[in-house]
């Protein structure tokens, strides 16, 4: 057993060995070829390095041939430019060489010029000298009296002349202007559709029969007494037969008082409580009315924005007349005559159509307060915020106070227009005789007026002067200031002609 392992020993020892030795051979053979291998990428990697480098040398010698080439082509090209440069600079300077010399020769030429130019002149001043003096020896006047006579002449001969010149001016201003008015005016009132028929306030109540006045005075006057106090209005019951007079300064309250005792009449039923009852139903349904009046006036105008205070305002104007003409109805037609006005002159419509509503609004207030119609049409306009201008328009359409817009000249103009109307309004006779006469003693009162006639209703004056005491000229100037004195003394709707006639006759007799 023991030989066995022995055996079996000495053979592992031996075959362990004999591996060893053979795995070192083997590995020594791969190591050698390993060798070989790598010694061969080594020459064939410096190899192809050295010939890497030989391309990219050649490469190199090559660009750089290239960049030299191109170097010497710009450097060709810009010396090139720089002789085509010195060549022109050349040129230009031969040029200004030349004009250098020409100058030199005109300076010349002109200072010889002056010189002669200078001897002429001393020559003309002795001459007027000489002549000046022969002049004065002649005349035997001195330089400044020859001077101031024909000053004087040249002033009237220029005062003349100006005169005629102004007087054409005037002429042709007065033409064209009168025309363009003339169109202005004819289109707006052919646009303005707005009513101008007075439409008085009725104060007669017409009745069924005589014995309704017994009905209405009631018993010991109680049904008269109840009216009247409720309507601060004043019946007259009289010999008319079948009516009734209502009369009261406020035309409101006798609006009232004729639909209430209309109603009592149709109704019948005439007592104390029955009339406070209708009374002041009617008063409501009244004031109803003027709203609607006041809308209807603002819708019809366009006007929007109003304050509710002065729509109620413009309603009140419904029952107000001014020389028997609606001023609800005025003041309607003066905005559609303003707007038209402006809308011909490109101005403000808008404001036009305002102004033209509210300018105569104080007259719902005028019974109630102090003042003119226009002051309380400003205050009122104030109290409601309406603007600068507006008030402006408002006070100035009677010419109180200067303009300030054009549309407010076109205010004045409308207003005279409406109320120049045929049938717009009327005037008693009385004032129209002293409107007439006091027009002719204005014309009168001028130096130099021999006679004056008042025509055309007192729309046109014509007044013949003296014509030994004033020419032509001064006709014009009287003419200016009798318009100027008829403007500040008298009151006149729409405006005044003056035509002042200057005529010589020369008369004789043959024997």
């Amino acid at each position: 057993m023991l030989e066995y392992l022995l055996i079996i020993s000495a053979t592992l020892a031996v075959g362990l060995g004999a591996g060893y030795f053979i795995r070192k051979s083997i590995a020594e053979a791969k190591i050698a070829s390993a060798e070989v291998a790598a010694n061969k990428i080594l020459e064939e990697a410096n190899l192809e390095a050295s010939a890497i480098k030989r391309e990219k040398h050649l490469e190199a010698k090559e660009e750089a041939h290239r960049l030299r080439h191109e170097i010497e082509r710009e450097s060709k090209e810009r010396r090139a430019d720089l002789q085509r440069v010195e060549r022109r600079l050349q040129h230009k300077e031969e040029n200004l060489d030349r004009k250098i010399s020409s100058l030199e020769r005109k300076e010349e030429e002109l200072r010889k010029k002056e010189e002669e130019t200078q001897r002429i002149q001393d020559k003309i001043q002795s001459l007027y000298r000489q002549q000046l003096a022969e002049l004065e020896r002649v005349s035997a006047l001195t330089r400044d009296e020859a001077r101031d006579i024909l000053l004087k002449r040249a002033r009237e001969e220029i005062t003349h002349e100006m005169a005629i010149m102004v007087k054409e001016v005037e002429t042709q201003a007065k033409v064209e202007a009168d025309k363009k008015a003339r169109e202005v005016v004819t289109m707006a009132i052919q646009k303005c559709a707005a009513d101008h028929v007075t439409e008085a306030t009725v104060s007669v109540v017409s009745l069924p029969n005589d014995e309704m006045k017994g009905r209405i005075i009631g018993r010991e006057g109680r049904n008269i007494r109840t009216l009247e106090t409720l309507t601060g209005i004043d019946l007259i019951i009289d010999d008319t037969p079948e009516a009734v007079i209502l009369s009261g300064f406020d035309p409101i309250r006798r609006e009232i008082a004729r639909i209430a005792l209309e109603k009592l009449i149709s109704d019948g039923r005439i007592h104390p409580a029955r009339i406070e009852e209708i009374v002041e139903k009617t008063r409501k349904e009244v004031e109803v009315l003027i709203k609607e009046e006041g809308e209807r006036a603002t819708f019809e105008t366009g006007v929007h924005g109003i304050h509710p205070e002065l729509v109620l305002l413009l309603g009140k104007l419904r029952y107000r007349t001014s020389y028997g003409q609606n001023v609800l109805q005025h003041s309607i037609e003066v905005a559609h005559l303003a707007a038209t006005m402006a809308a011909e002159l490109g101005l403000d419509i808008n404001f036009a159509k305002r102004a033209g509503l509210l300018h105569d609004i104080g007259k719902a207030l005028d019974h109630e307060t102090e003042g003119s119609h226009v002051l309380t049409g400003a205050e009122i306009a104030k109290r409601y915020k309406e603007t600068a201008d507006i008030i402006n328009a408002i006070e100035a359409h009677h010419g109180d106070i200067e303009f300030k817009t054009l549309e407010a000249v076109l205010i004045q103009s409308a207003d005279a227009v409406s109320a120049a109307r045929p049938g717009a309004r009327r005037e008693s006779l009385e004032v129209y005789i002293k409107r007439l006469e006091k027009l002719e003693q204005i014309a009168d009162s001028f130096d130099g007026v021999d006679k004056s006639y008042a025509i055309h209703a007192g729309r046109e004056i014509r007044i013949i002067v003296k014509p030994e005491k004033i020419d032509d000229y001064t006709s014009i100037q009287i003419a200016r200031d009798i318009v100027k004195k008829i403007e500040s003394d008298l009151e006149y709707p729409g405006q005044i002609k003056v035509t002042v006639i200057r005529e010589t006759r020369a008369v004789d007799y043959a024997r």
